[in-house]
């Protein structure tokens, strides 16, 4: 906390403290009689104030003169970030405060004409009844295929429309070359991002998550900011046709290579729609209790890339090499050679495209990150905030 000598005025401007200091002034002569008036300075929330909601502003005005320097700091040196206006007479932080912490308020200001003035405030927040935690995907530094959504992942459901409204207001998500992109809500604990169309190759991507002072829900408040960076790799699209037996492996448009395949046999079908790769796992064993169906079998399996969260999985499969190409004999997986599963775990980011046409079965919106199983005006109706958002330039 700056030191000065610091004296409560007689006088509150609407509820604010207001705070007046004397400062030395240079120059001699004369009793000081036609100096003008020391600046005063109104803080809110008012000093000693308690339990005060994290979403609202600290706002600093001065009566007469430019402020300088104004901090609104926790014990820890931690500040808020906060705005002065054009007129250099207001500031007021821009985003919710830590619940439960105690600030201090230092603002100066040069009166026109009048004495220097250092102010101090100091309050507290609330303490919250729940805690908002959260967690980010992609991975810090991951590089992403282009179908990759931004996932918020909330610790408590957020379940009003104001609630999920000030959700998104604190996202930000930055990019090297700003496209439009839309939040959804896929439940009441998951909010995801997605572009219009597929990231730009290269793209660099920086997402910030203000939810630190955020009111969620009812006595639910944000206790912690996100910051995530990740980039975009190659533009991998593998369209795979289930009449056909084939898949169709593409670089940024050009085709890479052509693998035989076997999917889902009748009953077991697998899913047609617009996937991305989730996971990568070299060996697993699958089994069918994970499905339902306890007993029906428990195969160890190599070079395997997820497609959906109810267990569809590209991978190899030796045992069935003879029908690749010609029959669908699987439990509802793309089988592959072990060559061609290994090429292509090798080859696939998190994110890559994987495009399924030709089955009975139709993709279930929310079995896995399925943001493409959405048209993009579906997608923007989920936004709480109805709404695109146009990505900010990275900084």
């Amino acid at each position: 906390m700056l030191k000065g000598r610091t004296v409560l005025a007689g006088t509150a401007i609407t509820g604010a403290a207001v705070l007046a200091a004397a400062g030395c002034s240079s120059g001699g002569g004369g009793d000081g009689g036609g100096d003008a008036p020391a600046a005063k300075v109104a803080i809110t929330p008012a000093n000693g104030s308690r339990d005060v909601a994290p979403d609202q502003p600290v706002v600093v005005k001065s009566d007469q003169g430019r402020l300088g320097a104004v901090t609104v700091a926790d014990p820890k040196g931690r500040r808020a970030e906060g705005r002065l206006a054009a007129d250099g007479r207001s500031w007021r932080t821009s985003w919710g405060l830590r619940p439960a912490t105690t600030y201090t308020v230092t603002a100066q200001v040069a009166a026109d004409g009048g004495k220097p003035v250092t102010s101090s405030s100091t309050f507290t927040t609330l303490t919250p009844a729940q805690r908002l935690e959260s967690g980010m995907s992609p991975l810090e530094g991951e590089k992403v295929g282009v179908g990759m959504p931004i996932q918020l992942l909330l610790g408590k459901p957020v379940t009003t429309k104001q609630g999920r409204q000030a959700v998104e207001r604190a996202l930000e998500v930055r990019m090297s070359e700003p496209v439009e992109g839309a939040w959804y809500w896929i439940s009441d604990k998951e909010v995801d991002f997605r572009p219009r169309d597929y990231w730009p190759v290269g793209q660099k991507v920086q997402v910030v998550a203000r939810l630190t002072g955020v009111r969620a829900g009812e006595g639910l408040w944000g206790v912690k900011d996100r910051t995530l960076n990740f980039t975009v790799g190659p533009r991998h699209v593998t369209r795979i046709d289930a009449g056909k037996y084939e898949a169709t492996v593409t670089d940024g448009g050009r085709t890479v290579r052509t693998m035989k395949v076997s999917l889902g046999k009748p009953g077991d079908d697998s899913y047609s729609g617009v996937m991305i790769a989730q996971e990568k796992q070299a060996a697993m064993v699958m089994d069918s209790s994970t499905t339902g169906n306890p007993g029906e079998y428990r195969t160890p399996t190599k070079w395997n890339v997820r497609m959906t969260y109810s267990g569809t999985f590209i991978h190899s499969a030796p045992w069935s090499t003879g029908s690749q190409g010609s029959a669908n004999v699987s439990h509802g997986c793309v089988n592959a050679s072990p060559a061609d599963a290994r090429w292509f775990y090798e080859f696939t980011n998190r994110g890559d495209v994987i495009e399924v046409t030709g089955t009975t079965r139709k993709l279930r919106f929310g079995n896995g990150p399925t943001p493409w199983a959405k048209s993009w005006q579906d997608w923007v109706k989920g936004s709480a905030l109805g709404a695109p958002v146009k990505g900010v330039p990275l900084r």
